[in-house]
């Protein structure tokens, strides 16, 4: 068993859990939500050679 990473209620990892690592549909979607929001980001360093933005938001 394992925690849901939204409501922390117990949960099952097991093929049988179509919403795994989610406890419910409703949690999956909840999270998918966050990251459509932009609530969720992960993090990127500018590394050279990277596309970089002038001020007036066109690419270089």
């Amino acid at each position: 068993m394992a925690l849901c990473p939204q409501c922390n209620q117990a949960t099952s990892l097991s093929s049988d859990n179509a919403w795994r690592p989610f406890c419910s549909e409703r949690c999956k979607l909840l999270d998918l939500g966050e990251w459509f929001g932009e609530r969720y980001t992960v993090p990127v360093d500018n590394l050279e050679g990277d596309l970089l933005q002038d001020e007036d938001g066109t690419l270089q």
